[in-house]
């Protein structure tokens, strides 16, 4: 098995740093926790949290400008409809489009009192809100592949925080004023170790600092 000394780096497999490096500021992005406002608990699926899709949709909006939803398919399964779509966008850093994919599915509503099975007792207008409904889960499962600002780990455990590849560009190492103002700002919940690291050229001792003053 190869050292992990030996394995390549990032900045070895492209010729373009500086994009590479926008994208990885991107994916940051990205990976930033949603707003605790935008996160509800579904009404009917227990400890299961989402965003609701307006929130998806001004997301869409303001990172990528351009996007455009395509229903790839459609059908029932069950007692249930699914949808599938794609999610196409315009990548802001390489002027790319490019796409994910997603699928939705909810089940028909009944009449009170039958199982969701007995589909001689659907609701009247029960396939006209179930596809909708169906379409907005799949754009919303779609958007999951953006990362954790979407909702990509809401319902997840043990995740891993994102960082972008300090390879990629020559960080300023800190200056004897600089690390007070580093150290202050962590130590008063104004910013993170990780935060700073992406910032300067911290030493490994530096960051171990770092992490006892954000634990104190």
């Amino acid at each position: 098995m190869a050292k992990s000394s030996n394995l390549p780096k990032l900045k070895d497999l492209t010729t373009d740093i500086e994009t590479a490096y926008k994208s990885d500021e991107l994916n940051l992005l990205l990976n930033q926790e949603p707003p605790n406002s935008w996160v509800k608990k579904h009404p009917y699926v227990k400890n299961h949290l989402y965003i609701p899709i307006d929130k998806v949709e001004h997301m869409l909006k303001k990172i990528f400008k351009q996007y455009r939803i395509e229903i790839t398919g459609q059908g029932t399964s069950f007692n249930g409809v699914w949808v599938t779509v794609r999610v196409h966008f315009l990548h802001p850093v390489s002027n790319e489009w490019l796409f994910h994919d997603g699928i939705g599915a909810i089940q028909l509503q009944t009449k009170k009192g039958s199982t969701p099975a007995d589909l001689a007792n659907i609701n009247n207008g029960a396939l006209s809100m179930a596809y909708p409904h169906a379409k907005t889960l799949a754009i919303k499962d779609a958007c999951d592949h953006f990362g954790k600002l979407f909702g990509s780990d809401l319902n997840r455990k043990d995740t891993l925080a994102y960082s972008v590849d300090n390879d990629l560009k020559d960080l300023p190492t800190p200056t004897e004023k600089d690390w007070v103002k580093i150290k202050d700002a962590v130590q008063k919940g104004q910013s993170s170790p990780e935060r700073m690291n992406d910032i300067w050229n911290l030493t490994p001792q530096q960051m171990e600092k770092l992490c006892q003053l954000q634990d104190m």
